[in-house]
Order: C-alpha cells, then structure tokens, then sequence
C-alpha cells in the first residue's frame, strides 16, 4: 500500500488540539485531520480570528504534522440548507488560509426516502456553489460517503442517505466536489459490497476513512480496525494502488489512543 496514514477528527473531538498532535506524533503518522467549526470544541469555529489560525499553523509545523486535510460538519438535505452554506464558505475561508488542501465535507443525513425533488435539487446546488467557492481559495471538497445514524439504546443505526447509493453519485461529482470514500459506513447502512464502490469511483477518490463496526442488539457499535464486519483482506487487496490520505477514524473517544493504536498494529500486516 502507498497510502499516508493519519488519524480522522471524530474520535479526537473530546480531545484538545495539542494532545492530537502529540497523539499523531507518539503513533508515528503524518496527518491529523483539522477539524474545523464541526464541533463545539474544536480550536477552530467560523469567526476565527488570523490569530488563532496563525497558531494552529504553527502548532502542526512543531509537532511535524501535515496539515493538508479538514473537515466541517454540515447537512444540505436539511431545511436551514442556506444558512449551512454560508457557514461551510466560512470554514473554507479558514482552510485556505491554513493551506489545507482537501476539506471533508457532507452531503447529508436524511434518509435517501425524502431527499428527492426540490430536497435533492436543493442540495447539488449547494454542493455546487461550495466546491465553487472552495477551488477560489485553493481548496478542494470530498464528500463523505455517510448514511443516517439514529441511536437505539446503546447502539447506532444507519441507514441509507444519498451517498450511500452508487446512483446518486454522478448527479453530486457533476457538482466539481470529490470523494472520501468510507467503506465502513457503507457498510453499516447495509451495503452488501462496500468494496465495489471504489473500483466504481476511484478517479474521485481522494481522501479514505480507515475504521469498522461490529454487530451488536440492536445495530452496531463503532471498532477499531480489525475489529468489526469489514472484510479487511479484500479491502486492502481492493485500496492497493490508492496513494492519498487515510485516515483512522476510531470513533469512541473514551479510549481513542488506545483504539487508534489497535488499528494501527492491525494495519501493519498489510
């Protein structure tokens, strides 16, 4: 495999941004995905100001950490779609001056049943207008392949959203955005063949999600790598020629080091 490991942003969002760095250091990775105005914690929200940026700039550059991808959390398929737009703009504002080159962002969450029409329409516009923008700042967008996520008890169910279906795609690529492709969430919407999405898209996709679930009353939990349903083997036979980012996203922020190191130690068979 030429794919650069790093670690994704969800798992760290109880995490201070310095003890990410220092985390990525101690494992041994070249990337820490930024998250940016995804969570109320991060160090990074839409008004940030030079300043802050600035820091976090320098604070990558003493850990020696690339800081090449972010992330924001955002949901076209909602009726605030505007004003969520204009907030992405904002962050993409920030990545730009951070330098970032690739900046995960979502389609949405709301089931695939009423994202159609004028929802749907909605939607690609504003994926349209904000890849737009973003390439205006040096900037390029990867869309999360990410379902819906309802809690039942303790566990998480998934469900299917538009990216999560292979036909939607070519109406959202048409829109200039990419993708980061993550097989375990196509998974756990109930994608029998996660992998052939990949060999389906893989000119567009840029940026990887490395994490699993396993089955549990109810629905699923999240795992490390190695851990879960994936069919890991195959899914490394399938990323082999892939040289982009790959991030591990272990998603359980109570032992998130530990869960990270996990994976790591499993991928190295690989």
């Amino acid at each position: 495999m030429n794919m650069r490991l790093g670690l994704a942003a969800w798992g760290l969002r109880e995490t201070p941004l310095e003890q990410q760095l220092a985390m990525a250091q101690k494992l041994g990775v070249g990337l820490l995905e930024l998250s940016i105005a995804g969570y109320d914690k991060d160090f990074l929200q839409p008004d940030a100001s030079d300043e802050a940026i600035a820091k976090v700039k320098r604070m990558f550059a003493d850990y020696g950490i690339k800081l090449e991808c972010g992330c924001t959390g955002n949901d076209f398929t909602n009726d605030d779609a505007p004003q969520q737009l204009a907030r992405v703009k904002k962050v993409i504002d920030i990545a730009g001056k951070l330098g970032i080159g690739l900046l995960r962002i979502f389609a949405g969450f709301n089931s695939d049943s009423v994202v159609y029409g004028a929802r749907f329409d909605r939607m690609i516009e504003c994926l349209r207008e904000a890849a737009s923008y973003a390439k205006t700042r040096g900037v390029t967008l990867a869309v999360e392949t990410h379902g819906g996520v309802a809690a039942n008890g303790d566990a998480l169910v998934h469900f299917a959203s538009v990216t999560t279906r292979v036909d939607t795609w070519p109406a959202i690529l048409a829109t200039g955005v990419e993708i980061n492709y993550d097989p375990a969430n196509f998974a756990a919407a109930g994608a029998t063949s996660p992998y052939c999405f990949y060999d389906e898209f893989k000119a567009h996709i840029k940026y990887v999600h490395l994490k699993d679930f396993r089955t549990v009353s109810g629905g699923v939990k999240p795992a490390a790598c190695g851990e879960g349903r994936l069919d890991w083997p195959r899914l490394m036979r399938t990323l082999a020629g892939y040289d982009g980012p790959a991030l591990i996203e272990y998603e359980l922020t109570g032992d998130v080091e530990d869960g990270m190191r996990r994976s790591l130690d499993y991928l190295k068979q690989f």
